[in-house]
C-alpha cells in the first residue's frame, strides 16, 4: 500500500483588508483618535442665545418695536431709492404745497420734498444713533470694567468722577458742551455720547463686581491666565446682556436728545434733513402748513417707541429671574 499523501483541498481564505495601524499610545488599533472641537465653545455661546431669542419673539411688545426699528432702518438703507427728489434743495414756486400725488407729504417753506426729507432724515437719525451709543458703550464699558476689576483708589475717583456728571441733567451737560465747542451736528452728537458714558460706567461697574469673584473666574486665575484675559474672556462677557439692553434703550434717548439739540438751534442748520431741525424751522407756519411741524414729530416719536419697546423686550428675554 502506497502511503497516503494528506494535501489541503480548501479554498484558499481571500485577504482581507489590511490592518489598520495601531494609533497611539493609549488609543486603540485602527481608530482616530478625537480631534478637538475648535469650535465647540462658540457652537455652546451661540446655542445659549436661542432661548432668549425665542422668549424675544413671543413678546409682542418686543415684535412691534422691532417691526418699527426694521422699517426705520430700512428707510435709512434704501432711502436713494425711495425718493428721486432732493432732500437738501428745492424750488420756491412749490413752497408749502399740500399733500398731493406729486409730493405725498407735502412741500416745506423751501418748496423740499417733505417725504424726501423724513427719509434721508431716517438715515442721518440712525447714524446718530449709531455714532452716539458707539461712543458711549466703548468708552463706558471700557473704564467700568477696569473700575470694576482693578477697585481700589482708581475705582473710588471713576464713582466720583461719574457721580458728579450724573449730577448734572444730561440735557444741560450737552448744552454746556456745545457752547464750548460750538454749535454743530457733530458736536451735538459728541456731547450726547459723552454725557451717557456714566450709565454704561455704572452698568458694567456693577456687573464686573458681581462676577469678578464668582468660581469659575477664580479657576481661570488658577490655570494661570492673565488679568485681561481674565477680564475680557470671562468677566466682560457676563456683561454683554445688561449692555445691549442699555444701548438699545440709549438709541431712543440719542435721537430724542440730538432732535431737542437741533430744535434749539444747536445742531443740524436748516438745510441738513433732521427731523429736529425740521421741526425748529417750520414752527411759524404751523398754522397754516400743519404737515411740516406733523410729519417729523409723528418720525421722532414713533421711531423713539420702537427702540423702547425693542430694549425693554430684550430685557424681559434676556433677564432669566424675569418669568411671564
Amino acid at each position: 500500500m502506497n502511503p497516503t499523501t494528506t494535501t489541503n483541498t480548501s479554498d484558499p481564505t481571500p485577504a482581507g483588508p489590511p490592518a489598520a495601524p495601531a494609533g497611539p499610545a493609549g488609543a486603540p488599533a485602527g481608530r482616530t483618535p478625537a480631534q478637538p472641537d475648535v469650535l465647540g465653545g462658540w457652537t455652546a455661546r451661540l446655542a445659549a442665545w436661542g432661548p432668549p431669542i425665542r422668549r424675544l419673539l413671543r413678546h409682542r411688545g418686543a415684535l412691534a418695536g422691532l417691526v418699527i426699528v426694521a422699517l426705520f432702518v430700512g428707510m435709512a438703507v434704501f432711502a436713494p431709492w425711495l425718493t428721486h427728489y432732493d432732500p437738501r434743495n428745492g424750488e420756491l414756486a412749490d413752497r408749502l404745497q399740500p399733500p398731493s400725488p406729486a409730493h405725498i407729504l407735502g412741500t416745506d417753506y423751501s418748496g423740499r420734498d417733505m417725504f424726501a426729507r423724513l427719509v434721508y432724515g431716517a438715515r442721518l437719525s440712525l447714524e446718530v444713533g449709531l455714532i452716539t451709543v458707539g461712543l458711549a458703550l466703548v468708552a463706558g464699558t471700557l473704564w467700568g470694567a477696569v473700575a470694576g476689576y482693578v477697585g481700589g483708589w482708581f475705582d473710588l475717583f471713576s464713582m466720583r468722577v461719574v457721580d458728579v456728571m450724573l449730577a448734572f441733567p444730561s440735557l444741560l451737560l450737552a448744552i454746556l458742551m456745545i457752547a464750548i465747542l460750538g454749535p454743530s451736528l457733530m458736536n451735538a452728537m459728541l456731547a450726547v455720547g459723552v454725557v451717557a458714558i456714566p450709565n454704561y460706567v455704572r452698568l458694567v461697574r456693577s456687573v464686573v463686581l458681581g462676577v469678578k469673584e464668582a468660581e469659575f473666574v477664580e479657576a481661570a486665575r488658577a490655570e494661570g491666565a492673565s488679568h485681561l484675559a481674565v477680564l475680557f474672556r470671562h468677566v466682560l462677557p457676563n456683561a454683554m446682556a445688561p449692555v445691549l439692553v442699555q444701548a438699545t434703550l440709549g438709541i431712543a434717548t440719542a435721537i430724542l436728545d440730538t432732535a431737542g439739540l437741533s430744535f434749539l438751534g444747536l445742531g443740524a442748520d436748516a438745510r441738513t434733513p433732521e427731523w429736529g431741525s425740521m421741526l425748529a424751522h417750520s414752527k411759524e407756519y404751523f398754522r397754516s402748513a400743519s404737515w411740516t411741524m406733523t410729519y417729523p414729530g409723528l418720525a421722532i416719536m414713533i421711531v423713539v417707541l420702537g427702540f423702547n419697546l425693542l430694549g425693554d423686550g430684550l430685557r424681559d428675554a434676556l433677564d432669566p429671574k424675569l418669568k411671564r
